[in-house]
C-alpha cells in the first residue's frame, strides 16, 4: 500500500470534527480506535473502487459520490474537497463531471446506471438501466468531462 494514500487518509480521519472533539476532551484512545475505524473503511472503498467493474465516481452541483455497486459514499463537497474520491480517481476509478452539463432535463431524463453488469437490453422505461460505458456515452454528449475512461479507444 502507497503510503502517501495512508497518509492522506489518516488526516482525513483525524480531522474529522468527531475525532477533534474526542482529543479536546481528552479520550485520544477512542479517537484513535475511531480514525483506525474509519481508515479501514476507507482503504475497503478504495479497494472496491479499484476492482468492481461499475465503480465510478461523479461530481456534480449537489456534490461526490462514490458508486460502488450497492454502496454509496458521498459528500456534499466538490471532488477538490473529497480525499477519498480524489484518491479513487488517482488510482484509476473511472470519473464523471457532470458541473459542465447545462441540460438538466436532459440528464434527469438519463437511463440509470446498472449496479453490477446485469443489463437487460429490451426494457426500457423508467427503470432502464445501462452499462457504465454507455451511461459515459450518453453523459459525455451532454457535455460531461471523462476521466479514467473506461471504454475502449475508437478508431476515427
Amino acid at each position: 500500500m502507497q503510503t502517501c494514500v495512508l497518509r492522506v487518509l489518516r488526516a482525513t480521519a483525524a480531522s474529522w470534527w468527531r475525532h477533534k472533539k474526542l482529543r479536546r476532551t481528552g479520550q485520544t484512545g477512542q479517537a484513535l480506535r475511531l480514525e483506525r475505524e474509519t481508515l479501514l473503511c476507507d482503504l475497503g472503498y478504495l479497494k472496491q473502487a479499484a476492482s468492481l467493474p461499475n465503480a465510478h465516481v461523479i461530481c456534480g452541483e449537489g456534490g461526490t459520490f462514490i458508486h460502488l455497486g450497492w454502496t454509496t459514499v458521498s459528500t456534499f463537497a466538490p471532488i477538490e474537497r473529497f480525499p477519498l474520491a480524489t484518491l479513487a480517481v488517482a488510482r484509476g476509478t473511472p470519473f464523471i463531471d457532470i458541473r459542465p452539463v447545462t441540460d438538466v432535463i436532459a440528464f434527469a431524463n438519463l437511463p440509470r446506471m446498472a449496479r453490477d453488469r446485469s443489463v437487460v437490453p429490451d426494457h426500457s422505461g423508467a427503470g432502464q438501466s445501462v452499462s457504465l460505458t454507455t451511461y459515459i456515452d450518453m453523459v459525455e454528449a451532454l457535455g460531461a468531462r471523462i476521466a479514467n475512461d473506461p471504454r475502449p479507444c475508437r478508431s476515427i
